[in-house]
């Protein structure tokens, strides 16, 4: 089991019933009214441990949402709402919450800590140059509303051209061709 095959992107949290206006902790709330049918849209296997779960480095207090066991990866899951599109400082944040995770929370047997950063959107450029896929974080995009049809073509297009492209890969020397000698 890897991280890429549990976490997904978009998340569809259309169930919370939110408005057009929502502060981050009304996203908070209507997660946690509705918690079993937003860790059925997360996947199988996530346990949830706690919301605003507080830590404190060096007299400082910072707060993690929503925290996560998962059983498969046996992991912690720490997961950031932000209203908006994704910020680089936002990894920032996310890597001291991992970072605490892993010093004070991990017992003997876990794996690291993940993070996930659940906003409105992202540019997977930002997402490249921060490499975050080397600081065990995950950003997701969440629609509080249905796209339309038009748009979720668009999206499974565009996914199709990411994937493509990734597949395309210059094939390596072949087998027959280094084993010639001359005589």
């Amino acid at each position: 089991m890897s991280p890429d095959l549990v976490f997904r992107d978009p998340y569809f949290l259309s169930f919370l019933g939110l408005s057009d206006t929502y502060s981050e902790k009304d996203l908070e709330n209507a997660i946690l009214a509705e918690l079993q049918k937003f860790i059925i849209e997360l996947g199988s296997d996530f346990a949830f441990l706690g919301r605003q779960k507080r830590i404190t480095i060096d007299k400082t207090d910072y707060f993690i949402d929503l925290l996560f066991f998962h059983r498969r990866l046996r992991c912690l899951v720490a997961v950031d709402l932000k209203l908006g599109d994704f910020e680089a400082s936002y990894k920032g944040q996310m890597e001291l919450y991992l970072r605490y995770l892993e010093k004070y929370e991990q017992v003997e047997g876990e794996n690291a800590p993940i993070g996930l950063i659940l906003c409105t959107g992202k540019s997977e450029e930002h997402i490249e140059l921060l490499q975050l896929n080397k600081s065990n974080i995950r950003v997701a995009d969440y629609l509080t509303a249905l796209p339309s049809k038009e748009i979720l073509q668009r999206k499974l297009h565009k996914a199709i051209e990411i994937a493509s492209a990734k597949l395309i890969s210059p094939l390596p020397p072949s087998s027959a061709a280094s084993s010639l000698h001359t005589g």
